[in-house]
């Protein structure tokens, strides 16, 4: 970017030319003073547009932004309902708010928001994962910022934490307790109860998602924006026939509803089904990163929550080890025999 002052004798003008790439603008002036002082001001101009981060740099963008890039770009249908609550607190909050610590700023007044409207903890994470996950995309994918924010909001667990987990035989009592003109409703349940997906997650699969015997979550259809691989049951393809489900969070909810209350179980969330397969892979003998891995747990962290439902398997690891003690101690039992005969 340069400004040049000439005189064109031709015309009998004073010119100044701006150049900027491969690109020139003209101002013709009748006097050199007129000229020069027009010079002098866009080069002020330029200077503070350079230093205040105007040009030569990337463009800024708000948040509403990134969040209507990423609707656009990915398949957000499972987080669809706190998309949307996020949405409408920066629209009224912080419209304006641009990706980068303004966005940061704007979170932490939502969370503070948040919790003095009572919201639980597990209600204030998730809306904070939708920010979190433009923050991403914005660094990783976009380009739009220069360093990574997202790890800047954090997530504290949820001191409320449910227990809740069903036997084999509640599930399959619960099951069946879906009345007969819920029957799309009850291959939902099953499944979630079969493979741990979550709700929403469940209304997004299609006939795509099933290869192999696996049901192959994308980027987009997941809470944590990573692809997850989930085996099914080998008596369950039938679960999957005929994608998408032919259903609604209303028709689910009342079959749910009315499930629950037909095996006196009026407790029972939704939710409790992905605990349910967490609690049926300890009792399996799979491991904590096994589970991890199936409920698409960002880190072991997130499923430590699960620990004790490992504790009755560790101790019998114990009898696993080979007998080294009883051998040890009648060898040393021997040798302080021989050393006393030989005294």
């Amino acid at each position: 970017m340069g400004v040049t002052v000439r005189y064109r004798a031709s015309r009998q003008r004073w010119v100044v030319t701006e150049t900027s790439g491969c690109k020139r603008y003209q101002t013709t002036f009748a006097t050199e003073s007129e000229a020069e002082q027009y010079a002098q001001k866009r080069r002020t101009e330029i200077g503070e547009a350079v230093f205040n981060g105007q040009m030569g740099r990337r463009p800024k963008y708000t948040f509403m932004e990134g969040l209507d890039k990423w609707i656009e770009e990915y398949d957000t249908t499972s987080q669809a309902s706190n998309i949307v609550k996020v949405a409408e607190w920066f629209d009224e909050n912080a419209p304006d708010a641009l990706v980068g610590q303004a966005t940061l700023d704007a979170a932490r007044r939502m969370q503070r928001d948040l919790r003095k409207a009572g919201k639980s903890q597990s209600t204030i994470n998730n809306r904070i994962q939708v920010v979190k996950r433009v923050l991403s995309l914005a660094y990783k994918e976009w380009d739009w910022i220069d360093l990574p924010l997202d790890g800047k909001l954090s997530k504290p667990n949820p001191k409320n934490e449910r227990h809740v987990y069903l036997t084999e035989e509640e599930v399959r009592a619960l099951i069946l307790a879906v009345p007969d003109k819920y029957r799309e409703e009850r291959r939902v349940i099953t499944l979630a109860a079969l493979t741990g997906l979550r709700r929403g997650e469940l209304f997004t699969l299609d006939p795509s998602n099933i290869q192999g015997g696996r049901i192959i979550l994308r980027p987009g259809q997941t809470k944590s924006g990573k692809a997850r691989i989930v085996p099914l049951p080998e008596d369950g393809g039938y679960l999957v026939e005929n994608l998408p489900f032919q259903t609604d969070g209303h028709q689910l909810r009342m079959a749910f509803e009315k499930a629950r209350k037909a095996i006196g179980r009026e407790d029972l969330r939704f939710h409790d089904l992905r605990h349910t397969y967490a609690s049926m892979l300890a009792e399996a003998g799979e491991v904590m990163t096994t589970v991890q891995a199936l409920l698409g747990h960002s880190s072991l962290v997130v499923t430590s929550r699960y620990a004790h439902m490992f504790d009755s398997r560790l101790d019998q690891v114990a009898n696993k080890l080979p007998r080294i003690c009883d051998q040890t101690a009648t060898k040393g039992i021997a040798s302080e025999g021989l050393n006393q005969l030989k005294h």
